[in-house]
């Protein structure tokens, strides 16, 4: 057995309490982290399963008094719930849809093929991540209320007030994000699966479909959560968009729990935690793919 000298002893000594006391840092922040980010959802957990008379005899923060789900009850008859998350359904799906099967098709244009415009529209894409929907309020507004929509889709002619209107602007803004995503994931994969399918006569849809949309399931997996989650609690656009309150998306519906005298943040709290139960499922449906999309390249090099 060879000898090992004092020096080397103390050495691998250290080096092995380094890494430990580095592995302790870590998951202190991780833990510590993790807290952060969970202490409001665990408190409105808490005070949604309170009466406001038990909050407002023994504080916000405290313990004790009744415990029950009358808040959840109360919130969803109240705020009418079951209307508002029909009408999100009705602007998520298809908006959700549009935008992956667009971006999809863009990005395999632009990281498959080599033509004259391909940086240019790659650039402008991207540039449009950059671009803050405030900037266009005005114009957008106005835009909306003289342009025609054809009576089948518009009870009022125009894409103001109208589902249809709600769902353009979101793919409008989410397509460059989604192109930029999909596009730089497709220049991953190699151009003789392409040039390979080519020579077997298949068509550019049948290359797009059959050949480059199976592998890059993962990062369309992940912009599935990522879209759903940002468009589902969008209240920006549809607040500006729309004015019939029963057309609304179900963000709205927390501002009517609240009153003109008396905010019940209890009940609030319940409603708030309905709201975001349909996000988290879907999170927890695809975590799978969820992670294993954000991880896409992170082993290459």
């Amino acid at each position: 057995m060879t000898a090992v000298s004092p020096e080397v002893a103390t050495t691998h000594a250290q080096r092995k309490t380094g890494i430990r006391w580095s592995r302790v840092t870590l998951h202190f922040f991780l833990f510590t982290m993790a807290l952060v980010w969970l202490f409001p959802l665990v408190y409105a957990l808490y005070t949604s399963l309170r009466p406001y008379a038990d909050t407002a005899r023994l504080g916000y923060v405290s313990i004790g008094g009744a415990y029950n789900f009358d808040n959840y009850t109360k919130a969803f008859t109240d705020g009418n719930l079951t209307t508002y998350f029909i009408n999100t359904l009705i602007v998520v799906v298809p908006a959700v849809i549009l935008t992956l099967a667009l971006a999809s098709m863009a990005a395999f244009v632009l990281s498959r093929f080599s033509w004259r415009f391909n940086l240019l529209f790659l650039m402008l894409f991207t540039a449009g991540n950059l671009l803050p929907p405030q900037v266009i309020i005005t114009p957008l507004f106005r835009m909306f209320l003289v342009l025609p929509l054809p009576p089948l889709l518009s009870d009022n002619g125009l894409w103001y007030d109208q589902y249809l209107g709600v769902i353009a602007i979101h793919v409008a803004f989410q397509l460059g994000f989604c192109t930029f995503v999909l596009s730089n994931y497709m220049k991953t994969l190699p151009n003789e699966m392409t040039e390979a399918a080519i020579v077997d006569g298949a068509s550019v849809f049948q290359i797009y479909y059959k050949v480059i949309m199976p592998l890059v399931r993962p990062a369309f997996a992940a912009l599935v959560v990522l879209e759903t989650t940002w468009i589902y609690n969008d209240f920006f656009w549809a607040l500006l968009l729309m004015k019939s309150g029963d057309r609304m998306p179900i963000t709205s519906a927390l501002n009517n729990l609240k009153g003109n005298f008396f905010v019940d943040n209890n009940l609030i709290a319940a409603g708030a935690i309905i709201v975001a139960l349909p996000t988290m499922i879907v999170f927890f449906a695809a975590q799978k793919q969820f992670i294993s999309g954000l991880t896409l390249g992170s082993t290459k090099g």
